[in-house]
Parts: C-alpha cells; sequence; structure tokens
C-alpha cells in the first residue's frame, strides 16, 4: 500500500521522495495534479523529473508536509517568488517569522525603480536607449532617422545629462556657475556696504515761484548698480538654457510639470517682473513688499539637484520619509499646544507680576522654542511650576525629535548604498530581460545538434539506414523543460526534429 502510494520527484537533478497523500493536502497545485501521463512522467525510472530550484523546492515540500512555509534565507526573493508561482502557491502563506526577511527584497526592488527614475547614471547611454527615450526607435531601427531627430538628443545631452560627454560637463559647469553667483547677488546686495543711498526728487514752493531739487533719502538705499547688470547676464543665461531644453526635452508636456523646472521658469520670470514693477513699486513707496517677493530667486538653489546626484539622493530621502515627517509635525504640534497651554495656567497658579506668559499664543512660542531645544530666553518661566513645565517640556521635544531621525538616517543609507553599488555595475547588466524565450531557442538548437550527431554517428559507423516505420519506433525522444510548459523534441530518419508543446 505505502509502495503505491509513494511518488518520487526529481526536482534539479536532487530526488524527492514523499507520498501522494501529502501532495494532495494542498488542492489546486501543480505538485496534487501529478498523473503518469504527464510529459515529465520517466516511466523507466518511476520519477517526475522538474528543472527547478531543488534549495526552494526544500521548503515546498516541507510546506506539503507540515503545513508551514518558511522562506530560506540564501535564495534572492524574486527567485522565491517565481518558484511559487510555478508549483501554484500563494506567497501570501509564508510564516510572519519569515515575512520580514522575505519582504526585504520588495523594498530593494522599489529603491532601484526610483534610481531608475532618478536618471543618475554617469555612463553614457547608448544610443538604442537615446532613440527609445525620444520616441524615434522605429525610425532607428530602419535607420530613418531626420537631421533634427540626430541633433535633437545631442543637444538634450548636453543641458540635461551632465556625465554624457565633456561638452556636457563644460555646459554644466557654467550653469552651476551662474547659479551661484546669481545666489551670491542676491546675498550681497542686501549688505550695507554694498549699497548706495537714495536721492529723491522733490518740489519745493517758494512763493510765487516753485523749484524741483534733490534731497538724501535716510530712511532707504538700493543696491548697487553693479548687481543689476549682473543679475541681467546671470538670468540671460537662464533664459537661454530654459528655452534650448524646452525645444529638445523628449517629453515638453513633463518638461513643464516638474518641480525643478517650474522653481527655475518662475525665479527667472520674477527678475523681468522686479524691473517691470519696480518704477510703479517706487512711487508707491511699496519697494520694500516687491523686494521681498524676490526672495522667489534663491529658490534656483534647487536648479543644482540636476547636477548633483546626492542631492536627488537626499530630495528622495525626505519623500521616503514623509510619513515619518509628518508623524513627527503631528506629535510635536500636540505637544507645543498641550504645553503652552500649562506654562499659562502654571504661572498664574502664584502669584508672579513679571509673568511673560500673557496668552497662550505667546506660550505656543516658547514651546516651540523648548521642544527644538533652540532656547531663545526671551520668555522664561519664573515659578515652580513653570520651571517643571517647562523641564518636561524640553526632555519631550528631544524624544519626539529623536525618534524618526533614525528612520531618515536608515532610507538615506539605503539609497546611498544602493547607488553606490548601482555605479560599479556595468549598465548593460541594470536590466533584467526575460531569459524564457532565449532558453528556449538555445535548447532547440542543441536538441536539434543531438539529432544530427546521432544521425552522422549512426552513418560512420556502418549501420544502414532503417526504414521510415522503424525510425519511428526507435525514434528517440528528449523533453525540454521550460518555464511552465514542456516540449517534446523526436528525431525523424532524415535527423529533423518535430516539437510539440503540452501545456
Amino acid at each position: 500500500m505505502d509502495g503505491d502510494n509513494k511518488i518520487i520527484l526529481n526536482v534539479g537533478g536532487i530526488r524527492f521522495e514523499t507520498y501522494r497523500t501529502t501532495l494532495k493536502k494542498i488542492p489546486a497545485t501543480r505538485l496534487s495534479r501529478l498523473t503518469e501521463a504527464l510529459v515529465n512522467y520517466d516511466p523507466l525510472l518511476n520519477e517526475y523529473f522538474f528543472d527547478r530550484h531543488p534549495g526552494v523546492f526544500c521548503q515546498i515540500l516541507n510546506y506539503y508536509r507540515t503545513g508551514k512555509l518558511h522562506y530560506p534565507t540564501n535564495v534572492c526573493g524574486p527567485l522565491f517568488e517565481e518558484e511559487l508561482e510555478f508549483w501554484g502557491l500563494d506567497s501570501n502563506q509564508v510564516e510572519p517569522c519569515c515575512w520580514m526577511t522575505y519582504t526585504i527584497h520588495r523594498d530593494t526592488q522599489n529603491t532601484l525603480a526610483i534610481l531608475d527614475k532618478l536618471d543618475i547614471d554617469s555612463e553614457k547611454p547608448t544610443d538604442e536607449e537615446i532613440a527609445r527615450k525620444f520616441g524615434y526607435e522605429e525610425e532607428f531601427v530602419a535607420g530613418n532617422l531626420t537631421t533634427w531627430q540626430h541633433i535633437k538628443p545631442r543637444i538634450w545631452s548636453l543641458f540635461d545629462e551632465p556625465g554624457s560627454s565633456a561638452g556636457a560637463k563644460a555646459i554644466s559647469t557654467i550653469s552651476v556657475f551662474f547659479i551661484c553667483v546669481s545666489v551670491l547677488s542676491f546675498c550681497l546686495k542686501t549688505h550695507p556696504s554694498m549699497r548706495v543711498p537714495v536721492l529723491k526728487n522733490i518740489t519745493v514752493t517758494r512763493y510765487p515761484n516753485a523749484t524741483k531739487s534733490w534731497i538724501l533719502d535716510k530712511t532707504r538705499t538700493d543696491a548697487h548698480e553693479a548687481f543689476f547688470y549682473l543679475e541681467l547676464v546671470c538670468n540671460a543665461w537662464f533664459c537661454i538654457e530654459i528655452l534650448i531644453r524646452f525645444i529638445v526635452s523628449p517629453s515638453r508636456r513633463k518638461f513643464v510639470t516638474s518641480p525643478v523646472n517650474i522653481i527655475d521658469f518662475i525665479a527667472t520670470v520674477s527678475f523681468y517682473f522686479d524691473i517691470i514693477l519696480q518704477e510703479i513699486a517706487q512711487r508707491m513707496n511699496e519697494a520694500e513688499i516687491l523686494e521681498f517677493f524676490s526672495i522667489i530667486r534663491i529658490l534656483r538653489l534647487f536648479k543644482l539637484t540636476r547636477h548633483s546626484p546626492g542631492l536627488k539622493i537626499l530630495i528622495q530621502t525626505f519623500k521616503a520619509s514623509a510619513k515619518e515627517l509628518t508623524l513627527l509635525v503631528f506629535f510635536l504640534m500636540l505637544g507645543i499646544v498641550i504645553f503652552a497651554s500649562l506654562v499659562y495656567y502654571g504661572e498664574r497658579i502664584q502669584p508672579n507680576p513679571k509673568n511673560d506668559f500673557k496668552s497662550i499664543p505667546e506660550g505656543l512660542w516658547w514651546a516651540l522654542v523648548t521642544m527644538t531645544t533652540v532656547g531663545y530666553g526671551d520668555m522664561v518661566p519664573k515659578t515652580y511650576v513653570g520651571m517643571f513645565v517647562g523641564a518636561l517640556c524640553a526632555l519631550a521635544g528631544v524624544l519626539t525629535i529623536s525618534l524618526p531621525v533614525p528612520v531618515i538616517v536608515s532610507n538615506f543609507s539605503m539609497f546611498y548604498s544602493h547607488t553606490q553599488a548601482r555605479s560599479k555595475l556595468p549598465k548593460k547588466r541594470r536590466r533584467v530581460l526575460p531569459v524564457e524565450q532565449p532558453r528556449r531557442k538555445r535548447r532547440e538548437r542543441t536538441a536539434q545538434q543531438v539529432c544530427n550527431n546521432r544521425r552522422q554517428s549512426g552513418n560512420k559507423i556502418g549501420q544502414t539506414m532503417p526504414t521510415e516505420t522503424q525510425s519511428k519506433n526507435i525514434a528517440a525522444f528528449t523533453v525540454l523543460r521550460l518555464n511552465n510548459y514542456s516540449v517534446d523534441l523526436q528525431c525523424s530518419p532524415a535527423g529533423h526534429l518535430n516539437n510539440s508543446a503540452v501545456a
């Protein structure tokens, strides 16, 4: 009885023995539907052959025996998922003790997908990749690219891919130089030694005559005239750069919706609006308000992310840590409101003529400064109750702010380590190509060669060519086991290969 119930499975050259009743424990799977009519059954050896990973199959067979699916730590996650899919098992059946280790590969795949979108490759892309990026793949394969289709990707590489060529590096250096000069000029023109007094033209009426005279305005100063020409040159370069990048961009829709390009456009246009509205603002005595909005130009520093992979990784780290940062802000605001209320009422319990906390909104400022451990000292509690509340506020601030920091550091370390490892890997190996189809063709050719070699060997040793009927009786079958189906290959009398697919 046990002999009839026993079944032998040959997985990747390793034999496994079990019982059919064991395989029937999990219905609707590949192993639960084994019959001798399948092409992978060998009647001579009385076994079923599967060209799959034997190490993973150990855990799968144990799952049939014990009902618990564990993840082998010496196997990559995607390979384990492919094996489970082949055997018809659900990956959600992995035991909770292995779930954290099993899901690490998914985080890694998400990280690699994000790095692909960041486009931080230092290697020059191939012509085929460039044609695919610009939508010229069919023309590239046919060899019908126009002159503009040849020039457009090259211009784009010069302005948007700093590491693609020496010319791109030169343009990148020029762009970074103008960005730094623009920001430095914006900061230096506010220094008192870099500003000049303002002369006002007023009309002095002396009856019966009215005369115009110039007087010195002691309340206002303007930036030196040299800063205007310096910013004019910088903005001229930015205008040329953004115009060229817009014309030669692979996707103008993505270009227009890119946050960095939006900031660049607003910062560039704000300079010309400043020139147009400056005269109007001076007449209305609203020049300070206009200068306040010129702070938009400082956002041009975000353009450096196109030239620095490190800045891209840092920004992506904050994006990946958005949930933790949101949680941090929530608990910080909660603590600010609680401690502002406590210190307000705590300072009123005892007589305190020098009470700095006149209202809870003023206490919000103190709580924020205390929880962030800044401590300006402009508002301090004077009573013992207020001091106790202040101590609790500082302690809560340290704990609240320090908790999400390891998560942010972990995300940055993950992105940075993957970037470093990815940069050492050849670009042609960074994309996983499907292997089923090439592998099938290679095996078909190998089987065809085997049939031809058998036919040639028979002729060399002087064997007579068998008849067609005899050939059909003594034909050699070779079974190629692919991913989800098998193919029977038969050598014909002439050495040709006949195949039939079995699902």
